[in-house]
C-alpha cells in the first residue's frame, strides 16, 4: 500500500500528464492489491485506499470525456466505473468506524499534502 499511495503522489504532482499505458499498469496493480488485500485493510489503509481509489477514478473520468472519441475513452469508462465501486466500498467502511461526510472530506483534502511528508 505505501509504494502505491507514494506512487500516486507522485502522479498527482507531475507537470505532464502519464501516458495510458504507464496509467493502465498502475491501475492494475491497484486492482491487484485491492483484490487481494482490501478485507484486511486497517483503518489507515482504508484512507490510503480511498484516497488512491477517488484520485485514479476522478483522473480515469476525465480522460475518458477528453478523449470521446479514442478508442481508450471505453477503457478509461471501465477504470472509472471500476474504482467507483471500490471508493463506495472503503467510503462504507470508514462511515462504520464513525466518519461523517465531513471527516471524510477534511480528511481525504489534507492527505494531497502528505507527498513532502513521504518524500522526505
Amino acid at each position: 500500500m505505501e509504494e502505491l499511495y507514494k506512487e500516486i503522489h507522485v502522479y498527482l504532482n507531475m507537470e505532464e500528464e502519464i501516458t495510458f499505458e504507464s496509467f493502465d499498469r498502475y491501475y492494475k496493480k491497484v486492482i491487484e492489491y485491492f483484490n487481494d488485500h482490501a478485507d484486511e485493510f486497517q483503518e489507515e489503509q482504508l484512507w490510503r485506499a480511498l484516497f488512491i481509489a477517488e484520485n485514479v477514478m476522478s483522473n480515469a473520468n476525465a480522460r475518458a470525456k477528453e478523449n470521446k472519441k479514442s478508442s481508450k475513452s471505453k477503457k478509461y469508462r471501465k477504470i472509472g466505473e471500476r474504482l467507483t465501486l471500490w471508493a463506495q466500498n472503503f467510503a462504507a467502511r470508514l462511515a462504520e468506524l464513525g466518519y461523517n461526510e465531513q471527516q471524510m472530506n477534511e480528511r481525504f483534502e489534507s492527505m494531497f499534502g502528505d507527498a513532502e511528508e513521504l518524500n522526505a
